[in-house]
């Protein structure tokens, strides 16, 4: 039997959360073709990019309440090759009404394997260290997508990163087929919950939804703004492809630091960082201060989250709290695109920054309610520990 705690499993969990959180990483890119290649809006593309993402928050929402009784080796193959059909379908036209098709129909696929995957991640012995490998996993995949896409781009047209998409979700399929693992049940000492999640779960999924909107808003426009600021399509790509070497590090840091740092603390000083670095992106007009927060702006988040993910598989060992990581991430950075590409076109970039500290600060207040040690209790009666 292939566990997670094997070399296949592994490899197949990190296979498939780079396929599955391909978002995270392409979103400067995939809004920035949309407009420039497929003469969309930025209304219009960021909608496109927020059906894709309403598909994987509404399939998450469906596979984690039944996570426990779904074969993640039958399911999560055939949703990465529905996924890999629907981008290579993307990859042959340009009507919009088709394209928003596809983008559902692909996202409600991802999210279906992702759950299965963050479920399953959750179910094994070191949620919080399995999670920072797989996050490791994604920053390696981000070098390698940011090196040789944009150039794949240049050559052939604005269709090639939909074939790009359809590709990662086709070899994510063939893993996941032969190497995916079996979720474990972990001994957490208490009885596995059945009754509702604990209310800190909530502060956690709300304040992390919050982040990933503000994520969402800015990162997607990032290549764009830098583009219409006239800081050039050479500095903005190095910049791309230095944001990737950078996210190497945060899951490697996270890990470490798991037994030395507090998740509550982490997560409630993540949304004041990240609506600092809002601003800076958002606000300047000079490409140093822009570039310099841009390139650590992704690694906050992957950072936090790292640690929000062990806060949750601690607060519910059942895994139904990290099966449904996928919407908790997703359903913040479904708004962001639409949202982002609706406050550009109606005011401008800077926007983007007012709405970041609203979101942000709305984070901060939802995580600050987890330093009650009665509120973090988790679903066994024991208070949880600092560094759990």
């Amino acid at each position: 039997m292939i566990t997670t705690e094997s070399k296949r499993g592994r490899a197949a969990l990190m296979v498939a959360h780079c396929a599955g959180m391909v978002d995270l990483v392409a979103l400067p890119l995939w809004v920035g073709m949309l407009i420039a290649q497929f003469d969309f809006d930025p209304q219009q593309a960021g909608g496109l990019v927020t059906l894709f993402l309403v598909g994987a928050v509404v399939a998450s929402m469906v596979v984690a309440p039944r996570f426990r009784r779904l074969a993640g080796r039958r399911f999560a193959p055939v949703a990465f090759a529905c996924a890999a059909a629907a981008f290579f379908f993307a990859a042959h036209t340009r009507d919009f009404a088709t394209l928003a098709a596809l983008h559902t129909l692909g996202g409600l696929a991802a999210g279906t394997a992702l759950s299965i995957t963050h479920g399953t991640i959750g179910r094994s012995s070191n949620p919080h260290r399995l999670f920072g490998l797989v996050q490791l996993a994604l920053g390696v995949f981000a070098v390698i997508f940011f090196a040789a896409t944009p150039k794949i781009l240049a050559a052939i047209g604005g269709g090639a990163l939909f074939q790009v998409f359809g590709g990662v979700m086709l070899f994510a399929s063939l893993v996941t087929l032969f190497c995916f693992p079996h979720a474990e049940a972990r001994d957490t000492g208490a009885a596995r919950p059945t009754g509702p999640l604990p209310r800190a779960v909530w502060f956690v999924v709300v304040g992390i939804s919050c982040m990933t909107l503000t994520q969402a808003m800015v990162f997607g426009f990032l290549e764009r703004m830098g583009m219409d600021r006239g800081f050039g399509a050479g500095a903005i790509n190095g910049l791309l492809i230095a944001i990737g070497l950078i996210n190497l590090l945060p899951a490697v840091i996270a890990t470490a630091l798991q037994r030395r740092l507090d998740p509550r603390t982490v997560v409630l000083a993540g949304a004041a960082v990240q609506a600092v670095l809002a601003i800076t992106i958002t606000w300047s007009t000079g490409f140093m201060p822009y570039a310099a927060a841009a390139s650590v702006f992704v690694f906050l988040l992957i950072f936090t989250h790292t640690f929000a993910f062990g806060l949750l598989a601690a607060l519910d060992p059942s895994g139904r709290a990290v099966a449904g990581t996928p919407a908790m991430v997703m359903v913040g950075a479904a708004i962001g695109p639409i949202l982002a590409g609706t406050l550009v076109k109606l005011v401008g970039y800077p926007a983007l920054g007012v709405a970041a500290i609203l979101f942000d600060l709305a984070a901060f207040v939802l995580f600050s309610r987890l330093l009650s040690r009665k509120a973090v209790a988790p679903a066994g009666g024991t208070p949880l520990s600092s560094g759990s």
